[in-house]
């Protein structure tokens, strides 16, 4: 019998089959694809862009040589995009990700921004990346992560891709290291944005598992490890905005 039919992993606070949590991941972003970054824009209060901004400023692509870079579970381009203009003509920048649909927001957007010469969208699973070991020269991954199925699989896969001296920096939500200040993200979290979501979207219960999903994933310090694990050095995380998110970092050398 196939393991990831007996295997139990989590989809928010309920347990799934190992082998099925991707369609269910795949399900929430077909839905919310159209309106998936202007809700990133009401949920987080606009600050989504300042953590994307520190990522690409953490990266610092080269404006003068050629810059092979990979941006993961980012269909739509919001990361891709930045990490274009920051490195100018010669930075080139595949962005993969596992739904068409969010694909197809991420295509569109580079067209009118005049970026499709540099931005490439593949449809692909992070666990199963379609390259050549020691293809890119960096790979982001922002705030995709947690909905992998095998986390630990994507970052081996993410080591693989890279060539020696090769940069990994994953945002992604973390746990809040003020108790007052968890409370009130946490009922904002809970009551707020699946409102939010229905107002806006539609749809209630996307959100609702994007919610869980950012509480059940794993503490900075643990998931540090977990790209140690990996292969990965100089491993290390920044918390910002008093810990609701984190950039974690690793080298392979």
């Amino acid at each position: 019998m196939d393991a990831d039919a007996t295997e139990e992993t989590h989809f928010g606070f309920s347990r799934v089959p190992l082998g099925d949590k991707q369609q269910h991941v795949d399900a929430v972003f077909h839905r919310v694809a159209e309106r998936y970054d202007v809700m990133n824009d009401l949920m987080s209060g606009f600050l989504h862009r300042a953590w994307k901004d520190r990522l690409v400023s953490l990266l610092q692509p080269p404006r003068t040589k050629v810059f092979r870079h990979l941006d993961v579970a980012g269909g739509t381009g919001d990361v891709a995009f930045r990490i274009a203009r920051a490195g100018g003509s010669r930075t080139n920048v595949t962005v993969l990700d596992i739904n068409g649909d969010m694909l197809e927001v991420g295509r569109k957007r580079a067209g009118k921004q005049h970026l499709a010469r540099q931005v490439g969208f593949i449809e692909g699973n992070a666990e199963t990346l379609p390259f050549p070991d020691g293809q890119f020269d960096a790979y982001t991954i922002a705030f995709g992560i947690r909905n992998v199925p095998r986390i630990d699989v994507a970052l081996r896969e993410a080591y693989r891709v890279l060539r020696r001296g090769g940069r990994f920096l994953c945002l992604e939500f973390s746990n809040v290291d003020n108790r007052i200040l968890d409370r009130i993200y946490e009922a904002y979290s809970f009551h707020a944005i699946p409102r939010i979501g229905q107002l806006i979207a539609g749809d209630a219960e996307s959100y609702r598992y994007l919610v869980e999903s950012i509480r059940r994933f794993a503490p900075a310090p643990e998931f540090c490890a977990m790209i140690e694990a990996a292969g990965f050095e100089r491993t290390s995380f920044t918390k910002m905005s008093g810990g609701i998110v984190a950039i974690h970092s690793g080298w392979k050398l």
